[in-house]
């Protein structure tokens, strides 16, 4: 007997299976009923025989099996299923096993024509392999992009929500500062209280810049007429009167004016000479370099110390990279996300600019961005 006649002239029996297993599986939500538990189940088994019936040449099979088969336009029953899943509360462990189940239900129903002396068609075996794969496939991916867009808006929605307290706190904390009738102790309160909210103002930043790279086009940039030096000499001042400790050489060459967005090349230049502060060497100085080269706005930082291993150098510029569960451990939560290089980065590329690093520990680590400087009429 076919294997997709087998499941369509058995479908209850093969969905009674499908919902008995989704049963046993505990998610945080309310209980499913039968309709929920079979979710999308009998589309995609009669998808799943709908394929076994048609013809397939070896070069599709190959195709398919490398997961190079033709994409359908429409969403697929295995995308939607994906997402329902992920509403009532599966984790993606869950809904592969509810494949693994469906994959051994079939088979061992079907087989056992064979105990009752009927013939089978082996072939349909490699083909039900194969499509319960791309459904599962489709699964996995439908569930990972649902998930990812989640995340994504409750970061944005978070970081805009926060903004506002902060905002309040931050303007609190500056007029208490800048109050003459406190104390010294309550000053030096109010200055830490100041810098705490500023602290965190920018990782709100920072987390919305996130947002919007996952979610669109990069990070928005407004240009103007500006010169970088003083921009920059007075990131460089900001960042001496935070880590006193750190010595920090500032070299402008000569004026670099040009076509840029000033708030966002402040977080460039913050982002990448804090970095060179916190993990370099305080014992050898800071440089900052600012010149002009070819047309193009050159910024460079040179820092002493440990360098950066080199399993992470490729990924320096991108925290999802160089995220893994053995540098959570080995470091900790105090690590950070590491948002403000891969921040950096996409602003230098939203000015069509590049920014590179090298690291050894003869040399030090040297960043160095470079940007086009476009025409005043621009």
């Amino acid at each position: 007997m076919r294997l997709p006649d087998f499941i369509l002239e058995n479908l209850e029996p093969i969905l009674q299976a499908w919902e008995d297993f989704a049963r046993t599986i505990e998610t945080p939500g309310a209980e499913l009923d039968s309709a929920a538990l079979r979710d999308h189940a009998e589309q995609m088994l009669q998808a799943i025989a709908l394929d076994l019936r048609t013809r397939q040449t070896v070069r599709e099979q190959v195709a398919k099996a490398q997961g190079l088969a033709p994409r359908d336009e429409r969403e697929t029953a295995a995308e939607t299923h994906a997402v329902t899943r992920l509403m009532a509360g599966f984790t993606i462990d869950q809904m592969v096993s509810e494949y693994r189940a469906l994959r051994t239900s079939v088979l061992n129903q079907w087989m056992s024509q064979v105990k009752q002396g009927k013939s089978i068609d082996i072939d349909d075996m490699t083909r039900f392999h194969e499509a319960i794969d791309q459904a599962l496939a489709e699964s996995i991916a439908s569930y990972s992009r649902a998930v990812e867009a989640s995340r994504n808006v409750f970061l944005g929605i978070l970081g805009h929500d926060l903004r506002t307290p902060l905002g309040a706190i931050l303007l609190g904390a500056d007029l208490l500062r800048r109050s003459k009738t406190g104390d010294a102790r309550s000053s030096k309160v109010a200055n830490q209280i100041y810098s705490s909210v500023q602290r965190a103002s920018q990782i709100v930043g920072d987390l919305l810049d996130l947002t919007r790279c996952q979610m669109g086009p990069g990070i928005p940039v407004k240009k103007t007429r500006i010169d970088l030096t003083p921009l920059c000499e007075r990131v460089v001042e900001e960042i001496r009167a935070f880590h006193p400790q750190a010595n920090v050489v500032f070299e402008a060459k000569a004026a670099v004016a040009g076509e840029f967005d000033g708030a966002r090349m402040e977080q460039v230049f913050s982002n990448i000479v804090s970095n060179a502060v916190t993990h370099g060497d305080n014992r050898i100085p800071v440089t900052v370099e600012l010149d002009l080269s070819e047309h193009c706005a050159v910024f460079k930082v040179h820092n002493g110390g440990e360098p950066i291993p080199e399993d992470v150098l490729p990924f320096i510029f991108n925290p999802m990279g160089r995220f893994s569960q053995r540098s959570a451990i080995d470091h900790g939560p105090v690590e950070g996300l590491g948002l403000g290089l891969f921040i950096a980065s996409e602003i230098v590329a939203s000015h069509a600019g590049s920014i590179d690093v090298s690291s050894d520990l003869a040399g030090g680590t040297i960043f160095l961005v470079r940007l086009p400087i476009a025409p005043a009429d621009s």
